[in-house]
């Protein structure tokens, strides 16, 4: 039998097939010799993004290590390589540690902040409505805004003379002068409830995409069982979005160590350095001229990510692998 060059059919449809294969006779010697795909030609568009991970990711990763363990700064005319003599200045005199438990606990609080008003919107929103989908959009609304926009529209919000204790004062009828922003103690749960405020959103569409991924036929089988609304979310919606949960809680709790934006509209790392993560004290110590002791906080700051994202992930993946 002739075939064509560009295009053959197969003439005899074999039991079991319900259409002919049609393939090209390129496609077809490239199932013979799979070697063919390995020739090196799509290679080539891969250069771009590799060019732009090399000069904007590798490159400056490896300087970063090597600058860490030098005394690279605005008033040393030479850089010399110092050993570990930076990371012993900064637990010296606490700067790290303090920032290093700082951060923890804020990246914690956002992470329970942001899944939770996440979680409660995505459960009361559900419901394919026209008023819940405007819900979902204006929501939704913080996320694409910019971060530095949010926290200074809190900051002025939560100002001593701010609108919020405006508010208060006319709803109870005599002057409210809470600081919101100058506990040591609370200042830091009220800029991670903040940063939840924004990103919750996100977290919010995500835990939607897991409810509509749930079988309609388990939940009506609760349902004429006689599983009450609390016990249809908790026995079954609850356990089935373990996928969602392992997304939304790996990018809060690791996004939110990277944090920079909102702590630094809202507080500026105060009172007292209470709410001062790692990026601000980054972001200060080079403007004070000391880059080497800024990048080895962000060396720090990247091993730390590290440690905690590889053991978190794996504990997630293998709880959602238990559960599903």
């Amino acid at each position: 039998m002739a075939y064509n060059t560009n295009t053959v059919t197969e003439p005899a449809v074999h039991e079991g097939d319900s259409v002919p294969r049609v393939l090209s006779a390129r496609a077809r010697r490239r199932e013979q010799s799979p070697a063919l795909l390995y020739k090196g030609y799509p290679l080539r568009f891969l250069i771009p993004a590799l060019s732009v991970l090399l000069i904007f990711f590798f490159i400056p990763t490896v300087m970063n290590l090597a600058y860490a363990f030098t005394n690279w700064s605005a008033y040393s005319t030479t850089i010399r390589f110092n050993g570990f003599d930076n990371f012993v200045t900064l637990f010296r005199d606490g700067t790290l540690l303090r920032d290093l438990r700082v951060t923890i606990v804020y990246a914690v609080l956002v992470a329970i902040f942001q899944n939770g008003f996440g979680l409660a919107l995505a459960v009361f929103l559900e419901r394919d409505t026209r008023l819940n989908r405007f819900a979902r959009v204006m929501f939704f609304v913080p996320v694409i805004m910019s971060a530095l926009a949010v926290g200074y529209i809190w900051q002025a919000v939560l100002k001593t003379d701010g609108a919020l204790n405006q508010i208060l004062s006319v709803l109870c009828g005599r002057d409210i002068h809470v600081e919101w922003l100058g506990s040591t103690t609370w200042t830091i749960v009220v800029v991670a409830a903040i940063h939840g405020w924004k990103w919750m959103g996100l977290a919010m569409l995500v835990f939607l995409a897991g409810l509509k991924t749930i079988d309609p036929d388990v939940l009506e089988a609760a349902r004429i069982d006689g599983a009450s609304p609390w016990q249809l979310f908790w026995r079954i919606k609850f356990p089935l979005l373990a996928p969602a949960f392992t997304f939304n809680v790996a990018t809060s709790l690791l996004g939110s160590m990277n944090g920079f934006d909102i702590v630094q509209a809202t507080t500026e790392g105060a009172p007292g350095g209470t709410t001062e993560i790692i990026n601000l004290f980054i972001w200060r110590t080079f403007g004070q001229g000391l880059y080497s002791q800024s990048t080895t906080m962000s060396l720090v700051l990247f091993l730390l990510v590290m440690l905690m994202a590889i053991p978190l992930i794996w504990y997630l993946r293998r709880r959602e692998a238990k559960i599903l």
